[in-house]
């Protein structure tokens, strides 16, 4: 709370009296590894995962990886992602922006500590059948998905294959539902 001091055309004075706690943060932290998607299926991932209480979100360069980034490219879309993260706080009114990692390669990606590691794979066990973690690590592909060499590099790293349904779902929608799931089993929905 506070109390507007001065208002001018470029700039405004508060003067702060009380502060108020933010929005609790989930009790289960998640580290999303997206497979590096085009343009707005990344933009909509980010923002989604950020709404939905991801704390950390890295995107993952694997072999079916349609997007190469480089040098400027690269730090301008970090920046843009970034900002796509503040902006879904603003949105859902939480106080902690995650982390948005550089991109990574997934052998290097898949070294994450987590007490549960899920790689997304439709030939698995359903993601309830899993103990509750206090951390979580999810990989989720690219379009095209992860080829079988990832999916056993990932498992041969303690990922554990889950699915979320009979169905494939997109890339951008895979981090919505599994997020969303993970939410409702282990952590604040």
């Amino acid at each position: 709370r506070g109390e507007l001091i001065e208002v001018g055309k470029k700039a405004v004075r508060v003067q702060l009296h009380e502060t108020l706690p933010g929005l609790a943060e989930s009790r289960l932290q998640i580290h999303l590894g997206q497979g590096l998607s085009r343009g707005e299926r990344m933009d909509w991932a980010i923002q989604k995962a950020t709404e939905l209480g991801a704390t950390q979100i890295t995107p993952v360069i694997s072999e079916r990886c349609e997007v190469r980034l480089k040098d400027e490219r690269a730090d301008k879309r970090l920046a843009h992602w970034r900002q796509i993260a503040i902006s879904a706080c603003e949105q859902c009114g939480r106080s902690v922006i995650p982390i948005i990692h550089p991109p990574q390669l997934l052998a290097d990606w898949l070294a994450i500590e987590a007490d549960l590691k899920l790689v997304l794979h439709p030939v698995a066990e359903p993601l309830e059948s899993h103990a509750a973690p206090a951390t979580l690590a999810f990989l989720i592909g690219p379009e095209g998905g992860l080829n079988d060499a990832e999916v056993e590099q990932a498992r041969t790293a303690g990922f554990q294959p889950a699915r979320l349904g009979p169905r494939v779902l997109r890339t951008e929608t895979a981090p919505v539902v599994a997020l969303s799931v993970a939410q409702q089993l282990w952590g604040d929905f």
